[in-house]
C-alpha cells in the first residue's frame, strides 16, 4: 500500500510535458511537399485512376504523349466522380453529362453544346514522374524541385519500386525516425562506430542529411554499414551506401491519404554494372535481397507507428537532431489550395 501512495505522490499535480507539432490536416492545411499518389504502372494511357489524397479525392491519367497529370476528382458541374469517367484524347470526360476538361483542368466542351462555363475548372496539381512513381505537389506551384540525391544518372540505375505498407500516422512522423538516434540504436539495433552523429548532420532549407559508420544488430548479421541518410521536405526519406561492397540506394516517400493515414512507397536502386545480361541478373538478385532487408526495417517500425500518439515531450541529449527536426516541422509551410475542389 505504501508503494501505491509513493507512486501517487510522485505524479501528484504534474502534467505531461508536450511541445506539439501540427498534424496533417490541422486547421485544414497540410505540409507542402511532393507526395507519391500511385505507381507509374498503375496508370495507362486512356485510363483514369482514382486515389485518396489530402483527405479528398483525385484522378491520375496520362495524355496521348504519355505524360502523367493529377487533377481533382469531382466535376464542378454536379460533383460526379471523374474516376469513373473516361479519357478522350488529352481530355478527362465526366461520366454524368460528358463535360470535358483539358490537361490544365479547364472545361473545354459540354456534350449538349452549351458554352463551357469559365468558372468550371478542376484543381491541377504540379505533377512529376520519377523512380516508378507519380508525385503530386500540395500547392499551386512547387516550393522546391524533387530531390536528386544519388551520384548516378537515372539511366545508369536499375530499380524496383513497390507499395510497402499503409500506416496510421502522418508521413512526417515516419520521417522523424531518421534524426532519432535513439530509435536507430534501440529499435533497429544499429551500433555507431563513433559518437552519435549529431555534429555530422547537414541542414538545408528543405531538410537534412548525414553520413555514419556502424554495424547492424546480430539479428541482421552484424553487417557493416556506411550510409548516408536524409529527409527532403516533410515526407521523402532517402538512403545510400554499400552492402557487401555493392552500392545501393533507397527512396521511401510517404503519401498523404488523409490525416493520420499514409501510404509508404519504396524504391531500391543499384548500378547496372557493365550492362551485360549477367550483370543485370546479378543486380536484380541484389535488389530483391535489399528490398527484403529494407522491408524488414519498415516492418519493425509499422506496429509502433500504427498505434503511436506522437507528442514530443521530455527529450534528452541523444535527441539533439530529433529536436531540431521537430522545430523544422513546426515552422514547415502548410497550405491546402485544393480543398474546395477535392472534398
Amino acid at each position: 500500500m505504501a508503494t501505491l501512495l509513493d507512486a501517487s505522490a510522485l505524479t501528484s499535480g504534474r502534467k505531461r510535458r508536450i511541445n506539439p507539432v501540427p498534424t496533417e490536416g490541422d486547421n485544414g492545411v497540410y505540409t507542402q511537399s511532393w507526395f507519391p499518389v500511385c505507381l507509374s504502372d498503375e496508370v495507362e494511357v486512356g485510363k483514369l485512376t482514382g486515389r485518396e489524397f489530402l483527405g479528398g479525392r483525385i484522378v491520375i491519367y496520362r495524355d496521348t504523349a504519355g505524360v502523367a497529370h493529377v487533377v481533382s476528382a469531382f466535376c464542378p458541374h454536379l460533383g460526379a466522380d471523374l474516376s469513373v469517367g473516361d479519357v478522350v484524347g488529352d481530355n478527362v470526360r465526366c461520366p454524368f453529362h460528358h463535360w470535358e476538361y483539358n490537361s490544365h483542368g479547364r472545361c473545354v466542351r459540354t456534350k449538349v453544346g452549351d458554352p463551357a462555363p469559365g468558372a468550371a475548372a478542376l484543381f491541377k496539381f504540379p505533377t512529376l514522374e520519377r523512380f516508378g512513381m507519380i508525385f503530386a505537389f500540395n500547392g499551386e506551384e512547387p516550393l522546391f524541385d524533387f530531390p536528386s540525391p544519388y551520384p548516378y544518372a537515372d539511366d545508369d540505375l536499375l530499380m524496383i519500386t513497390r507499395r510497402a505498407l499503409v500506416i496510421d500516422c502522418d508521413g512526417w512522423v515516419f520521417s522523424a525516425n531518421t534524426p532519432d538516434m535513439q530509435h536507430l540504436k534501440a529499435l533497429h539495433g544499429v551500433s555507431f562506430l563513433h559518437e552519435d552523429p549529431h555534429s555530422l548532420v547537414r541542414w538545408h532549407e528543405w531538410g537534412f542529411d548525414y553520413d555514419f559508420e556502424g554495424v547492424t544488430g546480430e539479428d541482421k548479421g552484424s553487417a557493416p554499414l556506411s550510409w548516408k541518410l536524409g529527409i527532403y521536405g516533410s515526407n521523402i526519406f532517402y538512403q545510400m551506401g554499400t552492402h557487401t561492397d555493392r552500392w545501393y540506394g533507397v527512396l521511401v516517400p510517404f503519401g498523404c491519404m488523409r490525416p493520420n493515414k499514409s501510404e509508404v512507397f519504396m524504391t531500391i536502386l543499384t548500378t547496372k554494372g557493365d550492362g551485360s545480361p549477367e550483370a543485370i541478373a546479378k543486380a536484380e538478385g541484389f535488389l530483391d535481397e535489399m528490398m527484403r532487408f529494407e522491408q524488414s526495417i519498415l516492418n519493425e517500425d509499422s506496429p509502433i507507428l500504427n498505434s503511436i500518439h506522437y507528442k514530443p515531450g521530455t527529450l534528452t541529449k541523444s535527441d539533439k537532431s530529433l529536436a531540431r527536426f521537430l522545430d523544422f516541422m513546426r515552422a514547415y509551410p502548410r497550405a491546402h489550395p485544393s480543398a474546395d475542389f477535392i472534398d
